[in-house]
């Protein structure tokens, strides 16, 4: 292991190119699992740098930096922005636009940050690669598409990551937030929540307003489905758990005097335990048939938009990087943290594997920016807007620490 990051330091040039390449980033976001363009210009980066590269899971791209005997260790980074229109006034702002799965014309940002996480890998593969007389193994640079939509990291380990890439003894990865930056929060144990979407569909009989007797009201059985499921966390799940079911959407109708023959209402549902995850399912399934039956009209449709896996943090790898980052960063920078309700499919990467994998946030606002009367715009806001420094320094800082920690020291540093 080496225990500092100073020969990885960068001057003024290299920081400066560091800036440039975010704003490349930031302009030029991609909806989940269509990273065509994103993964092209990863990919030419990668090979400029020399590393083995290779695609995965259609739009993932993973880049192999080997530096003779030692430990292989993975970095994940995600690449795909979000479906909203941008609102922050920089002058780099994206003007990009995509194209739902349905044929929907969209906006596309990175409102979640994605462009910092994709800056920092590249620029860490960057250092490495341009001192290999002070480090040895081989790191895995994995940069992943659709996280958003949980299909990403999945897409990957279908399509044969780890037939094709070396597998690492453990693998990294870090997310912004909008917390302080210069700081990283760091969980030991499970790190984020378990997320579970479905859409419902409720059918019912269709019928003129003025002849209520002649239908099944979906848009009645709907309402009733929906404050019923709100007793779930209330009334069976222990108060010493956590558990959040949110219905987000709800729609039915075209007119005020017709009652529909369907309604359609989409649930997320967020978990850190297993078990709670079963038994809030299998609650919400109970009580979608119970009252449709209460209702007389037929079972509904349950339809999986998305499921993110837990993201579970190694104690023993998560408690020695923590006095790692103490060290890089400063006691005062590390804060050591509860889980979070937030949902990652990372995850998946070393589950895979059966390998242990660490995961952590590191901030994007100064304190000015805290200290200021008005609310900071957190992730997937079109005003989100993280401060360039130090975040990606503090990012970059972050994932050479975690990378240095696990490989070799060359002959030659030693």
């Amino acid at each position: 292991m080496i225990t500092s990051t100073a020969p990885f330091e960068l001057s003024e040039t290299r920081q400066a190119e560091m800036h440039e390449l975010y704003r490349h980033l930031h302009t030029h976001p991609e909806l989940s699992m269509q990273e065509t363009n994103t993964a092209a210009f990863i990919q030419r980066r990668l090979q400029a740098l020399g590393l083995e590269t290779f695609m995965c899971g259609g739009t993932g791209v993973v880049g192999i930096l080997r530096n003779g005997a030692g430990p292989v260790v993975g970095y994940r980074a995600d690449t795909d922005g979000l479906p909203m229109k941008e609102d922050t006034g920089l002058d780099f702002a994206s003007k990009a636009t995509g194209t739902l799965a349905d044929g929907t014309p969209v906006p596309v940002m990175h409102g979640c940050g994605h462009d910092t996480h994709m800056t920092v890998a590249l620029t860490a593969a960057q250092l490495l690669s341009e001192s290999l007389d002070v480090w040895s193994g081989t790191v895995i640079f994995i940069f992943q598409p659709g996280e958003e939509t949980a299909a990403g990291a999945k897409a990957m380990i279908e399509d044969g990551l780890w037939d094709k890439a070396p597998k690492p003894e453990i693998i990294y990865g870090q997310h912004v937030w909008p917390g302080l930056s210069g700081t990283v929060n760091i969980s030991s144990g499970t790190a984020m929540a378990m997320a579970d979407s479905w859409k419902i569909t409720v059918h019912g009989r269709q019928a003129h307003g003025s002849q209520p007797e002649q239908s099944i009201d979906p848009i009645v059985l709907g309402a009733h489905m929906v404050v019923r499921l709100q007793t779930v966390v209330s009334r069976e799940v222990h108060p010493m758990k956590s558990a959040v079911v949110t219905v987000g959407t709800f729609h039915a109708g075209l007119k005020e005097n017709i009652i529909p023959a369907t309604a359609e209402f989409s649930v997320n549902v967020r978990t850190f335990d297993v078990d709670v995850r079963t038994r809030v399912l299998d609650s919400l399934r109970r009580i979608l048939h119970a009252e449709a039956d209460a209702s007389g009209a037929p079972a509904p449709s349950i339809e999986e938009i998305s499921s993110f896996p837990q993201c579970y943090n190694d104690p023993a790898s998560a408690d020695a990087l923590i006095g790692e980052f103490q060290a890089a960063l400063g006691e005062d920078c590390v804060n050591v943290v509860p889980p979070v309700m937030g949902s990652e499919d990372f995850g998946l990467l070393a589950e895979a594997l059966g390998v242990p994998s660490v995961y952590w946030m590191f901030g994007a606002y100064t304190q000015e920016r805290l200290d200021a009367d008005t609310p900071l715009p957190g992730n997937h806001s079109p005003y989100f807007a993280p401060d360039v420094e130090p975040t990606l320094g503090t990012g970059l800082r972050a994932a050479l620490t975690s990378l240095l920690s696990r490989v070799g020291r060359s002959e030659a540093a030693q």
